[in-house]
């Protein structure tokens, strides 16, 4: 097998019937210094915003840099595998510059991984504007293995120390929390920093994330109440669920970690007896833990598979996508969701694990 891909590495086309437009901000908060850095200044955050658009025009979009990848990939191991410069030249779909479509939609805010980009949900971001949503992947400064910020920066993860330490997981949760309904405000107040905020409709927001992005989604909730639902895709959480008055959450996880009863699935099993409203818990047979970004997507394509996650990228793909979008859908749009209401025959992988 050959370590270089033998054709370009693209992500999977969008499923909505919009195209997907896409601006980058760098958003500063002025009101908190950097928690991580605090010789740095102010809190520093960059967003991805993928939008709702018209069809034709625009200019295609990078998938992220070949300094920003090379970083990932080393961290990964998988370096030697899958060039660098292969992975940041990623197709994406989403196009800078194209109109918007007309009318107004909710607003999506979804936060990565620990150590993990913002790139890493990019799939799952096109395919949610595509399909009515505007999405703000966020960012957070020092907490990724490598972002690229103005003026040629590439912030590394300055938080990798401290998150480790005794109650360091709460930390960036809260932290994360406070980024996320700081963008929500620059998205949606007075002033709003992205020249597009008049596509959002500020009555309609959810939030969502992977690993302790998703734990964040569920802290914003209890602290934020302009959030209405909110996703976690396999993250522990830090917080607990008090406070989110019977807005609806999705548990979407992997059967090694979040299973009901077993020894990691504990967490998720006092979260879910907490949360009093609509509420989702399923597993995905043959997942791992990064299979809700587009690392198995990728990896799969330039023919790099983990033996321990029999997972296809293809599914790792399709799977997020139809959930998370199904969520979103009947939560923001209030568009019933069948796929929601229990097992399907097109999704073998899928558990239900409890009814609510």
């Amino acid at each position: 097998m050959s370590d270089a891909p033998r054709e370009k590495l693209r992500l999977p086309r969008p499923t909505g019937p919009f195209a997907v437009g896409r601006d980058t901000l760098h958003l500063v908060d002025r009101d908190r210094r950097d928690p991580w850095v605090p010789s740095a200044g102010a809190r520093e955050l960059m967003v991805d915003l993928s939008y709702p658009g018209r069809h034709g025009g625009g200019r295609p979009t990078a998938y992220t840099s070949r300094r920003e990848a090379e970083l990932l990939l080393a961290y990964g191991g998988l370096d030697r595998r899958i060039p660098a410069a292969a992975y940041s030249a990623t197709r994406t779909f989403a196009r800078a510059g194209i109109r918007p479509a007309p009318g107004r939609f909710p607003l999506i805010v979804l936060s990565p991984g620990f150590t993990a980009p913002r790139s890493t949900l990019t799939h799952l971001a096109e395919d949610l504007a595509s399909r009515g949503f505007v999405v703000a992947t966020v960012d957070h400064a020092y907490e990724s293995i490598g972002t690229a910020f103005p003026g040629g920066r590439i912030l590394t993860c300055e938080a990798c120390g401290p998150a480790a330490e005794p109650g360091g997981g709460r930390r960036v949760t809260e932290g994360r929390a406070e980024d996320l309904s700081y963008v929500i405000d620059r998205l949606t107040g007075r002033g709003a920093a992205w020249q597009r905020s008049g596509m959002i409709d500020a009555t309609r927001i959810g939030a969502g994330g992977h690993s302790i992005g998703g734990a964040a989604a569920l802290a914003t909730m209890t602290a934020d109440r302009r959030v209405r639902a909110g996703v976690n895709m396999d993250g522990s959480f830090h917080t607990g669920p008090a406070g989110i008055d019977g807005r609806p959450f999705l548990m979407l996880g992997t059967e090694v970690q979040h299973t009901p009863g077993i020894e990691d699935g504990k967490n998720w099993d006092e979260t879910w007896r907490g949360l009093d409203g609509w509420k989702r818990w399923l597993t995905v047979a043959g997942s791992g833990h990064f299979s809700f970004t587009d690392v198995p997507v990728l990896a799969g394509q330039a023919g790099v598979v983990d033996p321990q996650v029999p997972l296809s990228g293809e599914r790792s793909a399709q799977i997020p996508r139809a959930y998370v979008g199904a969520f979103f859908a009947r939560h923001l749009r209030g568009v019933p969701q069948p796929l929601l209401d229990g097992p399907t025959p097109g999704n073998p992988e899928i558990t239900f694990r409890h009814h609510a």
